[in-house]
């Protein structure tokens, strides 16, 4: 395998989707042909979820694993180049994880994260956990 440039991999990251990623669409779609209605990435509510049914102050989260630390402790060994940039960026991104679930659910939100995943291995189950949630609300 030929080793990319910096400005290769630059273009790549650039590249990757913050909205509307593969894992947020496989489970949106599955939970709209459960005819569950959601906003997605609100603005409005902090820490911007990726699917939120507002009037049921439940937020729902797609993580990817690479963005945000899937089995961090083992992982963060695995950044070849770079790591004073990665490493604090990942942890950073965990750390605001961690701070938003925070916060909402001090504002009273029921905060539901998947990775990815999760998502794409099982969808049923993830739109049954949030199905679950929304429903019981009813």
């Amino acid at each position: 395998m030929s080793k990319k440039t910096a400005e290769q991999i630059s273009k790549n990251m650039r590249a990757v989707k913050n909205k509307g990623s593969k894992i947020e669409m496989t489970l949106r779609k599955e939970l709209w042909s459960r005819g569950l209605r959601y906003r997605k990435n609100v603005t409005g509510i902090f820490g911007k979820p990726d699917i939120a049914f507002i009037g049921k102050k439940i937020a729902v989260f797609c993580d990817s694993e690479f963005w945000h630390g899937y089995n961090w402790s083992e992982r963060k060994n695995d950044f070849k180049s770079n790591q004073e940039f990665w490493i604090p960026k990942i942890e950073r991104n965990m750390e605001r994880d961690e701070i938003v679930c925070r916060k909402l659910k001090e504002e009273g939100w029921t905060v539901i994260r998947f990775w990815g995943k999760e998502i794409l291995r099982d969808v049923k189950t993830c739109a049954d956990i949030i199905e679950s949630k929304v429903r019981k609300n009813d």
